[in-house]
Formats: structure tokens, C-alpha cells, sequence
């Protein structure tokens, strides 16, 4: 799999379009940009998708899952803060995009997805772009990984229907955790988790429609 391909002028234009709409909403951090800029995301994308891969439409991937838009990924890996020398938890690797955009920005990234097809095909794509920092998991990460922790950043890309307190215990001090909270249907509200000692601070930072988290490993697919 080889992902290192120069842009097309579908990529140039969509990745301008994607930094004009996040200057708008203020989201400018330089690191973050940069990050983005240089994953190609369109590799993560199946050929069909590629002329919008930088829109902020969620779009379908293998095992019925989807990648969110590009401005929501911006936006949660930005409320993140993730600094140089993190751990960082993801929950939810589907195509294995914001991993390899936050792989550029911490030390670490483990991340965890529940269908073995995903698993293997993000793998397949760190190693293509020769990304060395990210621990891919197939496992069950709906209550995180406990074995694994502490982390210093964790992010979940589906729904928990009350507040996961378990991921705070999963936390350095310091820590953040961003995760979607509410029902199965309709919107949840995203809050971000910020751990202060044995308690922790929330700040609610907008509403999402994602999947629940499903538990368990999936037997087949």
C-alpha cells in the first residue's frame, strides 16, 4: 500500500477550502495544520470518496463505519492539546486517519478499533507512511484499557450513554479525555474531561451525531 502520492488538485483545493472554514471557527493551531497537511488523507478514503475527502461530511468506510469530517477531527484533536511528549488513547481507529494526524503530534498513540478489517487496514497504512509511533489494537475498547494506562489524552469516536468516569482512572494528572455523551439516537453533546486531581473539570464543546460504542470484539468481519 503506498500512500506517499503527490496532491491532486482536488487535494490542494479541498485542504484550502478545509483551512479557510477552520480560520472561521478559529481552530488555527500551526502543529495541528501541519499534521494534516501532511497525512494524505484521500489514502484513507476509497477511490470513489477522494474528490470530498476534505469535506466535513462523514463518510462511509469498511464494516458499516464512517470517518468524520474533516472539521470535527480538526476540532477534537484541537481541544485535545496534545503535546510532545503524550500518551494518547484512541478509541474507535476506523480508518486509521486521526491516528496517524495525532501520531504527528504526541509520542505515543495507542489505538483501539473492534473490527479486525479495520485493524488491519490502518495498520497496513501507518506502515506505508512509515509511521512508527502508533500501537494498533484489535480489542474490546468500550471501558479503554486499563492494562495500557495511564495515558495523558484519550478520545473516543463513538457514544457513551452516561459520563465513561471510567477513563478519568485512565488518566495522568492533567489529562483529557474528549468523548461523545448521550442516547443512542439523535445528538450527544462532546465533552471534553480535563483531570485536577482526584476530580475532574468538563466542558461541553458542541454536539455530534456518532455511532454508540459497541463492546466486545467483533467474531467475523
Amino acid at each position: 500500500m503506498n500512500l506517499n502520492h503527490s496532491p491532486t488538485l482536488d487535494d490542494r483545493e479541498g485542504f484550502a477550502a478545509f483551512l479557510l472554514r477552520l480560520r472561521g471557527k478559529g481552530v488555527v493551531p500551526k502543529a495541528l495544520i501541519a499534521a494534516f497537511e501532511a497525512t494524505p488523507r484521500r489514502g484513507f478514503l476509497s477511490a470513489h470518496f477522494h474528490p470530498i475527502a476534505w469535506s466535513d461530511r462523514m463518510l462511509p468506510i469498511e464494516c458499516g463505519e464512517a470517518i468524520e469530517g474533516a472539521d470535527l477531527q480538526a476540532a477534537v484533536i484541537a481541544a485535545l492539546a496534545i503535546e510532545p511528549g503524550n500518551r494518547v488513547l484512541e478509541i474507535g481507529t476506523g480508518s486509521g486517519y486521526t491516528a496517524a494526524v495525532m501520531s504527528r503530534l504526541a509520542a505515543r498513540v495507542v489505538t483501539v478499533d473492534r473490527y479486525k478489517t479495520l485493524a488491519e487496514q490502518a495498520k497496513q497504512r501507518f506502515e506505508a507512511l512509515g509511521i512508527g509511533n502508533v500501537i494498533m489494537r484489535q480489542a474490546d475498547g468500550s471501558n479503554g484499557l486499563a492494562n495500557e494506562a495511564p495515558f495523558d489524552r484519550i478520545v473516543a469516536w463513538a457514544a457513551f450513554d452516561s459520563l465513561p468516569r471510567f477513563l478519568l482512572d485512565q488518566l495522568s494528572s492533567g489529562g483529557i479525555v474528549i468523548a461523545p455523551i448521550g442516547p443512542e439516537e439523535g445528538e450527544q453533546v462532546l465533552a471534553k474531561l480535563t483531570k485536577v486531581g482526584s476530580r475532574f473539570e468538563r466542558e461541553d464543546i458542541g454536539l455530534v451525531r456518532l455511532q454508540p460504542i459497541l463492546r466486545s470484539v467483533a467474531a467475523v468481519i
